[in-house]
């Protein structure tokens, strides 16, 4: 497994992250057994980076990763944990925003050590930055839990260039981890140039946009329970979604070409971008893990590369990242 260095004072991670999202929440009926056996394969294929948040399945997705690490001794030492905090939930399952008051910071870390049953969280991130207090607050309580030993290194997730100034001017930060994909490209014209002169390095989630460039999407799939991509998020739904699954059907034949599959190619593209860029895989299942884990041997060159932005142009696909609702908590779409 090859390694990439999250930023200038970053941890050095695989080249490849695991998303564990998937496993508890938001994509339908979870398995913990195969979700375990999935992280257990990730570990034993180098896999170092395993990302979480404390609100994924309202904390079960923490308890998930303590079980799958408990069960395999000394895989603690071996893991990069990376924990988003701040949303607010209610019991309905709903949303109320985010908190990133200093008081919030403490609390929110109190709960993930004990859910994850470790003593420190290797990296620790606000999921959105809260427009209410001042980024340098949310990142100077971090480093108080930072000179503490209660977490390791600082990152940010959907922060804008302003935002990733101020912060860093706050305090090191290793990465920021925000959507990049062949659908999603907004970071490159001014996120990504910022996080790089400021020694940021990228963690990209949505690698695969929630499974539409994964290659198995039909415009007949139906939405099992729990699974709410159709109902919130644009790119799956109506005239959208059947012209997206024509950008990935190009993809397919560019893919074809090489003898890879649609995912392969899509996350091949994403490692490309540079090796401050480490994308997070959502494999909720080991053949995905395998599959996804299959990018890392496909070399794209100039003329691959051609292929796939002339099958996937830039700002080619349909519909928000987010519904309405969502992609107002965006710092980094602002």
């Amino acid at each position: 497994m090859r390694t990439r260095t999250l930023g200038v004072g970053g941890p050095a991670v695989s080249a490849l992250g695991l998303g564990c999202m998937g496993m508890s929440a938001l994509y339908g009926q979870a398995d913990d057994a195969e979700s375990v056996a999935t992280i257990h394969a990730a570990l034993d294929a180098g896999v170092t980076l395993l990302d979480t948040g404390d609100f994924y399945g309202m904390g079960l997705n923490e308890l998930l990763i303590r079980d799958a690490l408990r069960a395999r001794p000394g895989s603690r030492d071996q893991a990069v944990i990376s924990v988003k905090f701040g949303a607010l939930r209610d019991a309905a399952g709903g949303w109320g925003g985010y908190d990133g008051r200093p008081a919030a910071v403490r609390n929110f870390l109190a709960y993930t050590l004990n859910r994850l049953g470790t003593d420190h969280v290797d990296i620790y991130r606000i999921a959105r930055v809260d427009p209410a207090v001042p980024i340098e607050e949310t990142v100077g309580a971090i480093a108080e839990e930072v000179r503490a030993g209660r977490v390791r290194h600082i990152g940010l997730s959907e922060a804008g260039p302003e935002t990733l100034r101020r912060a860093a001017a706050t305090a090191p930060i290793s990465d920021l981890q925000i959507e990049y994909s062949l659908f999603s490209r907004g970071i490159e014209d001014e996120v990504l140039p910022t996080a790089r002169e400021l020694g940021i390095g990228v963690t990209a989630y949505g690698v695969l946009s929630r499974g539409l460039l994964g290659g198995h999407w039909t415009p007949e799939r139906a939405a099992s329970a729990g699974d709410v991509r159709a109902a919130r998020f644009p790119r799956f739904q109506g005239e959208n979604l059947r012209r997206n699954l024509d950008l990935v059907e190009e993809l397919r034949k560019v893919a074809e070409g090489k003898g890879v599959t649609v995912a392969q190619a899509a996350i091949a593209w994403v490692l490309s971008r540079g090796d401050d860029i480490v994308p997070l895989i959502g494999a909720r299942r080991r053949e995905r893990l395998a599959e996804s884990l299959g990018a890392l041997d496909v070399t794209l060159d100039d003329a691959d590369l051609a292929a796939i932005e002339a099958a996937v142009p830039a700002g080619a696909v349909a519909g928000t990242r987010y519904d309405a609702g969502q992609m107002t908590h965006l710092d980094s779409e602002r």
